[in-house]
């Protein structure tokens, strides 16, 4: 997208991008160069009234996401709005409605007129509650129809799983795990049954079409995403991935922002190689990952192995991280599960942006510090990711005596380093 492209679209869009830069501490400018050299992407639809617009990309700060929707055997659309407020209370810059079941464009309604951020849909999963007999039943048709109501409806970017072919398929059924993208198996299913090719893929001219109109976002599915550190790397997700490099450089033809998807379950070590790979596969364009994760044994604590791995992909090449929460590869999660996440992939994205050293990002720390030497709690609480959840413990464990606020109860009095740091600067 050129930067001639980018100044000719809606007034709101130019609005969005000075929003996005004042959020980040940058010069528009800086946003609309980023934008328009396919680096970074700022998802917004104009139908989309009370967004709060933001930019992803290399030269901003890590964003990290935080998944929601209705299961066909549990939830509801309030718990699921309720679920949607905790994510966005934890920090979350960008959210995904991945509901299946009935009556999906009423919640996905009251979904968006709740989010004050980005939000994400993946068209499949509506297509496929469509179609009644299943992914036999599934029609070229229906699919544009459900991607053209929803940018309709004010959806800012979709997950189009438009990279994984027929050919993809023998490949993905020699793993360990097979496809574990929902998405990605709806369509290997689709593709095998009707020995046809990706409609996303054949249909992608006029997919453009209604995505140029609306101003969403394409956000390229990986639908051989590995699901288990079994199939990391393989030649499934890197022939995938080549596709995604072709459809980058034909969304660019067509002024369409994209950003990329990611792995999955990865081990720690193969984890820079694959961030430099999508950097150079797919032309520096943004990559969104799931994780990675880096260990299968982390049933109940995915969050963290999660946090690890992104950490180190925000290192090294994504722009924005999915969130993974405690009940991952268990069921739907509870809202605490969504705040957990969201907290956990903070803290990796924090991490690696301090390590990047951007501009700034370390000021919170040094914050932090300055007021653990002080032993300022209240200090401590307003910086923390989670402030509510430091008060907490604070609380439960220390004494409420503010004459004994100058330590806490790890140390003691006596024992406390940071009181004998306190006096050794005034002895020194």
């Amino acid at each position: 997208m050129t930067t001639q492209l980018l100044a000719a679209r809606s007034g709101l869009l130019t609005e969005a991008m000075s929003a996005a830069a004042g959020a980040e501490g940058v010069p528009p400018e800086k946003v609309m160069e980023e934008i328009a050299l396919g680096r970074a992407v700022l998802p917004a639809n104009p139908r989309h009234g009370n967004l709060r617009p933001l930019v992803a990309g290399r030269a901003f700060r890590t964003k990290v996401n935080a998944n929601i929707g209705l299961s066909p055997e549990k939830s509801s659309r309030e718990q699921e709005l309720v679920k949607l407020q905790a994510a966005l209370d934890a920090g979350a810059d960008l959210v995904m409605d991945l509901s299946v079941g009935a009556d999906l464009r009423s919640v996905r309604q009251s979904i968006i007129e709740a989010c004050s951020v980005p939000l994400g849909t993946v068209p499949i999963y509506e297509a496929l509650a469509r179609s009644k007999g299943g992914p036999r039943e599934l029609s070229e048709d229906t699919l544009l129809e459900v991607i053209s109501d929803q940018a309709s409806q004010g959806v800012d970017f979709m997950t189009l799983h438009a990279g994984i072919l027929r050919e993809h398929v023998p490949l993905a059924a020699r793993r360990k795990l097979g496809i574990a993208s929902r998405g990605g198996a709806i369509l290997a299913e689709w593709m095998v049954t009707h020995d046809r090719e990706n409609p996303f893929f054949s249909l992608w001219d006029r997919v453009m079409d209604i995505c140029l109109e609306h101003d969403i976002t394409v956000s390229l599915g990986d639908g051989l995403r590995p699901g288990c550190l079994a199939d990391a790397s393989d030649e499934a997700q890197f022939a995938e991935l080549d596709v995604l490099g072709d459809l980058v450089q034909r969304c660019r033809e067509r002024g369409v922002q994209v950003m990329v998807e990611g792995p999955g379950h990865v081990p720690f070590g193969d984890i820079q190689m694959n961030m430099e790979r999508e950097q150079r596969v797919c032309d520096d364009a943004p990559f969104y990952v799931l994780g990675p994760l880096v260990t299968d044994v982390a049933a109940g604590y995915d969050h963290i192995a999660c946090a690890v791995g992104a950490t180190a992909a925000a290192f090294y090449g994504a722009s924005m991280l999915c969130y993974v929460t405690p009940a991952e590869h268990l069921g739907l999660p509870t809202t605490d599960d969504v705040r957990d996440g969201v907290v956990a992939c903070r803290i990796a994205a924090h991490a690696a942006d301090v390590a990047r050293g951007l501009p700034g990002e370390r000021d919170r720390d040094d914050a932090m510090a300055d007021a653990r030497a002080e032993l300022d709690w209240e200090k401590q609480f307003s910086l923390a990711l989670d402030g509510d959840s430091a008060r907490s413990r604070y609380q439960s464990s220390n004494p409420t005596c503010e004459s004994e606020t100058d330590h806490c109860s790890m140390c003691g009095k006596d024992f406390c380093a940071v009181r004998t740091s306190k006096r050794l600067r005034d002895m020194v």
